[in-house]
């Protein structure tokens, strides 16, 4: 019988347990965080020695090389941002299976769209150094559990645990299984993006370029979003496929019945005067622009590194003065306040409202997806790549 929570390299894992931790160990997911963990628990094999109480489930520490070995961390990744002018490996795929829609089936690996530049933190033991470890212990017994003695079990009730095995997990199984089944092509731009939870690359499997390609023109041409559902990791999740630059791509969404409700939070109506709002709009006018991504930077993960760098050099580090919050300004007072520190009525003469419903002259008021919009209409061959400087360019010459 198998033991579906032994997650401990080389004891011999099931096939499930195996994937589902080959998975966790090669994708750059928020490990640490405790939300994502799932409602269900690691317990002692046998239920007469736990009486409902769950043993404490913590694996050893991550990898430690900070203090103790510095020449045993990854080359380039204790302060240095992915990308920063190295070439990046090429990640290793989480999961394989293919797509499927109609009678088609396109084989494909998926990989993390996503190298986050966390800094990894350990807990040490401060008088020798020496890394703080964690160990499988019974809360009853007080004692630690060895790996074949834990299975996995869900709390139905408080104190009421339903031991679960790899079969059971293999029979829910039934949708969706190492396939990501298309459901629908929908308008991208009508999904929420509360929805999206992570994005994920799909490159095609050895032999399976043709199809790949055959799927990929497909959704490109038709400048719409193939809706699935995929399972990974126990979990089946809702998913989107879309192009982004010449790559199949998989946004990880969320069900609509995981989108918690509004209404407790949703502010009552409030009146606010015409000037004010006059006043909010021009601000807001003031600082719109292009969406750039390079233009925003992790300020706190730097100061972070500078303040570890000084540490390690021995200097002093400053802390900064702690200020009193001064009382809420008069509204008013404060918007103007804005307008003016933000350079007036900047950018004003360049996006009128009008412009929205104005001439061919007026596009660089229009958003992008009114912009693809137009050029849909306008039948412009390549609309799908262009950017929104290109797609006013495109306008322009074709008015």
């Amino acid at each position: 019988m198998g033991r579906a929570a032994c997650f401990t390299q080389g004891c011999g894992l099931p096939p499930a347990a195996r994937e589902e931790a080959e998975q966790r160990e090669h994708e750059n997911d928020d490990q640490d965080n405790p939300e994502n963990a799932q409602s269900s628990h690691l317990l002692r094999a046998s239920s007469s020695l736990y009486n409902g109480v769950p043993p404490v489930a913590v694996s050893h520490a991550p990898g430690y090389y900070e203090a103790s070995n510095p020449a045993s961390a990854p080359s380039g990744r204790r302060f240095s941002s992915p990308g920063a002018g190295q070439r990046q490996a090429m990640p290793r795929a989480i999961w394989s299976g293919s797509i499927s829609f109609g009678l088609v089936n396109v084989p494909v690996r998926m990989y993390s769209a996503i190298s986050e530049h966390k800094l990894q933190f350990h807990f040490v033991h401060q008088p020798d150094e020496s890394p703080i470890g964690y160990q499988k212990v019974c809360k009853l017994e007080d004692k630690r559990v060895p790996d074949d003695e834990i299975v996995k079990a869900f709390e139905f009730e408080q104190g009421e645990y339903v031991f679960m095995e790899d079969e059971d997990f293999e029979a829910a199984r039934t949708e969706g299984y190492k396939t990501i089944e298309i459901t629908d092509f929908v308008p991208y731009e009508q999904v929420d993006p509360i929805y999206f939870a992570r994005t994920y690359y799909l490159g095609p499997e050895e032999g399976g370029e043709k199809v790949y390609t055959l799927l990929l023109r497909a959704l490109e041409d038709s400048e719409l979003a193939a809706v699935a559902k995929f399972v990974m990791r126990d979990r089946q999740y809702l998913g989107a496929l879309r192009v982004r630059d010449g790559l199949i791509t998989l946004e990880q969404m969320y069900f609509a019945d995981e989108i918690r409700p509004v209404d407790e939070i949703r502010p009552s109506r409030t009146r606010v005067s015409k000037e004010e709002l006059a006043m909010a709009e021009q601000l807001i006018e003031n600082f719109a622009g292009d969406f750039k991504p390079e233009k925003y930077k992790d300020t706190y993960r730097d100061a972070l590194c500078e303040i570890i760098r000084a540490k390690r050099a021995g200097k002093e580090v400053h802390h900064a003065p702690e200020t009193e919050e001064a009382a809420p300004p008069d509204l008013l007072e404060a918007l103007r306040a804005s307008i003016e520190a933000a350079g007036g009525a900047r950018g004003r003469s360049r996006r009128k409202r009008g412009s929205r419903n104005g001439s061919p002259g007026d596009l660089s008021g229009l958003s992008k997806a009114e912009l693809d919009e137009r050029a849909r209409k306008a039948s412009i061959p390549g609309r799908s790549k262009m950017s929104k400087d290109e797609l006013i360019e495109a306008l322009s010459e074709a008015a």
